[in-house]
């Protein structure tokens, strides 16, 4: 059996109450609080949806880590990628991933993605756009302290590398002010400290984009979900789309084809390296409600073949780049996950699998 590809799971840690959200939602805040508030916005609307296996969980527990990371590793899934939060010095949500660094359990791959944005109001239900906490890039002085927070997790055994170079994702390349100057920065900390180097890869970004000119090292293949979404709206043709719906309204939220999205799952010609993105699925109205969107049409068909297209997408490259990056492990509020729910149980992980064994059964 051919195991050389490595799918790679994105994971949240907004499971365990931090001051900042005890400040501006209310104590004990985490993810579960817009989990379990969810309701159905139309008839047949699937919500809330909710955990069977770990239940609601505190990632303050390591216990819970643990048992994450073996039943990922069951099915499958090769490593975590944790969200990682910089504000210029200040770190949010980083204790699960701290203590993972630290306790060196449990011992499974990692690496991380910085999600470099501004956090808004509207992404939790605000009427206004309010910033809760402003995403700004001092410069050089600000990069090194960066990368020295992360150096103890640079150096770990478990970090992902891509030919000895640390796997480190960018969320949002574009909104970064000085991309090359980072990254350079970055390399030449991580040569003076006895690395090999960065792999650092472009994550969300316009079809135009070229990493390379950048100074990334790859990028991720682009969401065909969010291509579709706009294809849609622009189209004005989602409100005909929705009079399945008893109770329909245009104040609704926005819904795809999950079909539609497996049928597009297409890879673009590029010289640049790109690696694959499996969405499991999508609901975020827990989070935005009628300014949300989601997938409707799905199925675990679906869902397999597009496990098996991105396995697909490897098959020519190094086998160090053969990385499939899973979206997501637990987000439970946005409604991709492949932890076990109260309708498909174990079904994610197990249709994974399933594509995974197929493919690697035709090599």
């Amino acid at each position: 059996m051919n195991n050389k590809i490595k799918p790679i799971a994105l994971y949240l840690p907004q499971f365990h109450p931090i001051p900042e959200n005890d400040e501006w939602w209310g104590k004990g805040f985490t993810e579960w609080t817009n989990v379990t508030k969810a309701k159905p916005l139309f008839r047949g609307h699937w919500q809330p949806r909710l955990p069977t296996d770990f239940g609601f969980y505190d990632l303050r527990v390591p216990e819970v880590r643990q048992v994450q990371a073996q039943l990922a590793k069951e099915y499958g899934i090769y490593g975590f990628c944790y969200w990682h939060y910089w504000f210029a010095g200040k770190r949010i949500l980083e204790r699960p991933f701290e203590e993972v660094v630290k306790s060196g359990k449990p011992d499974f791959p990692f690496c991380l993605a910085w999600a470099n944005q501004s956090w808004k109001g509207t992404w939790h239900g605000l009427s206004n756009n309010e910033t809760l906490i402003e995403q700004t890039y001092p410069g050089e002085k600000d990069y090194e302290e960066h990368f020295y927070s992360l150096l103890d997790a640079f150096r770990d055994p478990r970090y992902i590398e891509v030919e000895g170079k640390k796997l480190f994702f960018i969320f949002r390349p574009t909104e970064l002010k000085d991309s090359k100057s980072f990254i350079g920065c970055w390399q030449k900390l991580a040569n003076r400290e006895g690395l090999k180097g960065m792999h650092i890869v472009a994550m969300h970004m316009p079809s135009d984009f070229e990493a390379g000119k950048f100074g990334y090292d790859a990028f991720l293949q682009r969401w065909r979900a969010l291509d579709i979404k706009k294809e849609i709206i622009n189209k004005n043709i989602f409100h005909r789309f929705l009079s399945f719906a008893n109770n329909y309204t245009k104040n609704m939220p926005s819904i795809i084809s999950y079909k539609k999205y497996t049928n597009d799952f297409l890879n673009k010609t590029t010289t640049e390296i790109e690696y694959p993105l499996i969405s499991c699925n999508w609901d975020n109205t827990p989070r935005s409600g009628v300014d949300g969107w989601l997938f409707n049409e799905f199925s675990m068909e679906h869902f397999e073949k597009v496990c098996y297209k991105a396995f697909e997408l490897t098959k020519n490259k190094k086998e160090s780049e053969q990385i499939v990056i899973i979206k997501s492990w637990n987000e439970w509020a946005e409604g991709n996950y492949m932890e076990p729910d109260h309708k498909f149980g174990l079904a994610y992980l197990k249709t994974f699998k399933k594509a995974l064994d197929h493919y690697n059964s035709e090599k």
